[in-house]
């Protein structure tokens, strides 16, 4: 997503609510109690942070990777506390200068501040998100509304604005970087409030400290319910169809949580539970899928229903407030997108042939029901079961048997590595000198094509305890010319690593969310700006998951398969019959993972299109929620949004509000751009390159169209996403 100058400064990958604090400015218009909590910050920052906080000054590691050997719990809050400090003395003295505004002693300046928040609070929120535990989420309780405060009391600073606005007026002088920097930031004021009167910028506060604690609050309690939604099984019998790796690390589960002899499922992140697909026992198969369905809705202690509600208030009444009809509106205004209403389009426009797909997917499942003597319809906990047993019959196709052929060290190294040197000519150089702040993680060093080094990634693949659901990227260091930083990106996963001794092997979907990650972490480390505002991936919504979603099709190339799919034991290629029916069977289902997709993304703007009037009318989440499917022609019973509203946390918990549908969007993207590459020579250091400095170098350093058509050559069609998805089929001249 695009981050703000603010953002940036704070720490992008911090995995609280909105990334936000409180200043030192004492400018007029700040409230007594906001200068007193000020001072309070300051005394207590004071009193712990020395030279003994790891965080005290820059790490003297490679790239400036943190010192996981010497950081503790302990330092996090007091280095957090004067992060903010310094970084909000540093703010008042860019407004406070005497000078007239320049861009060197304004933007530049501004871009420069925050160093100490933006390092503790990368390292914070990555490992509150994939190490975290009681600890990391009372302290992100306690700092989401103080980071709240501090991004209001800069961004809503008058001095400090009327400085931005006096460059911005002057802009016709600026070009390129700087001018794109200039915009963004004058943008980033006035979409905070900065042109409100003094009444409305207190409201602006008050809602932004509200909705960053709500926010935690309900990304906390996704973790929680995992754990209140733990399916117990004491005999073994009922969880026929497992493979014995898999009832092994079932009862590795329940042995950690202090169960031996049992065997513990935890609920994923999603709607549908992978589990489903093997498991023969339907009684079984409903009561996991009614745990993760239900989440959330009060069928256990924690209820996320009431913030479901409040979010979509507050959201709505600060867009109000700036100026917008509704939250979406606010949110795609600087999208690619533009509007809710192109974005709803989009999605609504394929929903007819998306639903016609699923009825004939439907249609096959209960035949095979049928034909198996049972007397029900296909329900939600029935589908993945029954839809393996039309791709087993349709491709003959055995999900273990293909599995065998992707062993994750030789997917990592033969597959995803090749495929980026191939492509980027990079190289990963294993680091095991790095710390890391778990077992299990992988650091390399990235090296460019002529041996210069790009930065650091760490691998962070599989799954623990206190790591959030998913699979995302995020980092430690971002790069900057101006700051003279380059990047240490992180991959993070939730892949069940196998029992000691036994090799984990992966499905294809698997395979394909590595390699899309890498997409993210590649435009991280690929980055080539001057300014951290506009490094990376600091770019729109609809836009970050273009270039990810494009690496993912590097998965079904003949060189890399050839290279990586090869059997765990014998080395064995896989066998090309074998292989044509994964290939065949790639689209199989897709109606509904599209179906499930494109409900949550307009369940999603259901929510943000609201006024503050109507989102305070919502009664019942559920009740509203099941309305809003209805409304939009895709409530099939059997086919469930792959988020419903309490545990979507890319929405309520992070930051995909009204902008889940840029995973769609970008594939429209990603499609198009990748045949365009199939069809002028593939998979080539010509084409890598070419793809590297139109996309993945420039960051938000220009327009994202203008990147993409400088790129392609023109703007993208759809034609490529519904051949991607079959969906329809490629016309032949």
């Amino acid at each position: 997503m695009r981050k703000s100058l603010i953002a940036v400064a704070i720490g992008a990958a911090l995995t609280m609510a909105a990334c936000a604090d409180k200043e030192a400015t004492q400018s007029t218009e700040q409230p007594t109690e906001q200068a007193a909590e000020q001072t309070q910050t300051a005394q207590d920052s004071g009193a712990e942070f020395n030279q003994s906080n790891p965080f005290y000054a820059e790490s003297t590691l490679p790239f400036h990777a943190p010192d996981f050997n010497a950081i503790k719990f302990e330092h996090y809050r007091p280095a957090l506390l004067a992060g903010m400090e310094e970084h909000a003395a540093e703010i008042q003295a860019i407004a406070s200068n005497p000078e007239p505004a320049t861009f060197e002693n304004t933007i530049v300046a501004m871009e420069k501040s925050g160093r100490l928040l933006s390092r503790v609070s990368a390292v914070f929120g990555n490992v509150a998100g994939s190490a975290g535990n009681d600890d990391f989420t009372a302290l992100q309780v306690e700092m989401a509304p103080k980071f709240a405060a501090h991004s209001d009391s800069i961004m809503l600073n008058a001095d400090l604005f009327a400085r931005v606005k006096a460059i911005y007026d002057a802009r016709d002088q600026f070009e390129g970087e700087e001018l794109r920097l200039i915009e963004d930031t004058y943008k980033g004021f006035v979409r905070a409030g900065a042109n409100l009167n003094e009444e409305q910028k207190q409201r602006i506060r008050e809602i932004n400290s509200e909705m960053s604690s709500v926010t935690t609050e309900f990304r906390n309690n996704l973790m929680t319910l995992v754990d209140e939604n733990l399916i117990v099984v004491e005999d073994k019998a009922e969880l026929a169809g497992l493979s014995d790796s898999q009832i092994a690390s079932l009862a590795k589960t329940a042995e950690a949580k202090d169960m031996p002899g049992k065997y513990v499922i935890t609920i994923t992140n999603t709607t549908r539970q992978p589990i489903l697909q093997s498991l023969e026992n339907r009684e079984l198969r409903e009561k996991i899928w009614k745990a993760s369905a239900l989440r959330g809705t009060g069928n256990t202690a924690t209820d996320n229903r009431p913030l479901v509600k409040k979010l979509a208030q507050l959201r709505a009444e600060k867009a109000e407030l700036l100026g917008y009809d509704n939250w979406g509106s606010y949110v795609l205004e600087q999208s690619m997108a533009s509007t809710p209403e192109a974005a709803q389009k989009m999605l609504r426009d394929l929903v007819p042939a998306v639903v016609s797909n699923v009825e004939g997917e439907m249609a096959e499942i209960q035949a095979v029901i049928d034909a198996e003597g049972g007397d029900f319809e296909v329900q939600p906990w029935d589908w993945a079961y029954y839809a393996e047993k039309v791709r087993a019959e349709k491709y003959a196709i055995d999900s273990a048997e293909v599995k065998q052929y992707f062993e994750f060290n030789r997917v990592i190294e033969d597959g995803l590595f090749y495929a980026m040197n191939q492509l980027f000519g990079i190289t990963f150089e294993k680091r095991d000198d790095i710390p890391t702040y778990a077992d299990d993680i992988l650091v390399y060093e990235v090296k460019d094509v002529d041996g210069e080094s790009l930065g650091l990634f760490y691998g962070d693949w599989f799954t623990r305890d206190g790591k959030r659901g998913g699979a995302w990227m995020s980092s430690f260091v971002s790069q900057s010319h101006l700051l003279g930083t380059k990047p240490v990106i992180l991959n993070n996963m939730n892949i069940t690593k196998a029992p000691d001794g036994e090799p984990t092997l992966l499905s294809f979907d698997e395979v394909s969310t590595i390699f899309h990650e890498i997409g993210h972490a590649l435009h991280g480390m690929f980055s080539d700006v001057n300014y951290p505002s506009l490094a990376g991936t600091s770019v729109s919504r609809d836009y970050v998951e273009f270039p990810s979603t494009f690496q993912e099709d590097w998965t079904i190339n003949p060189k890399v398969l050839a290279n990586m799919a090869k059997h765990y034991e014998t080395g064995e290629q896989i066998p090309q019959e074998l292989l044509d029916k994964v290939m065949a069977a790639k689209n199989f289902n897709m109606g509904f993972d599209t179906l499930e997709y494109i409900s949550a993304a307009l369940l999603d703007f259901e929510y943000h299109t609201l006024t503050s009037e109507e989102a305070q009318a919502i009664d019942d989440v559920n009740t509203y929620e099941q309305a809003a499917l209805v409304r939009n022609g895709v409530n099939v019973d059997a086919v469930p949004p792959r988020y419903r509203s309490t545990f979507f946390a890319h929405v309520f918990a992070g930051g995909y509000s009204a902008g889940y549908y840029a995973y769609m969007w970008s594939e429209v993207l990603a499609a198009d751009a990748f045949k365009f590459m199939q069809e002028n020579g593939g998979l080539t250091l010509e084409n890598g390159q070419a793809f590297r400095d139109t996309i993945l170098s420039k960051g938000n350093s220009k327009d994202p169209m203008q990147q993409y058509i400088d790129f392609r050559g023109q703007e993208p069609t759809v034609d490529a996403l519904l051949e991607r998805r079959g969906l329809t089929k490629p016309s032949i001249d």
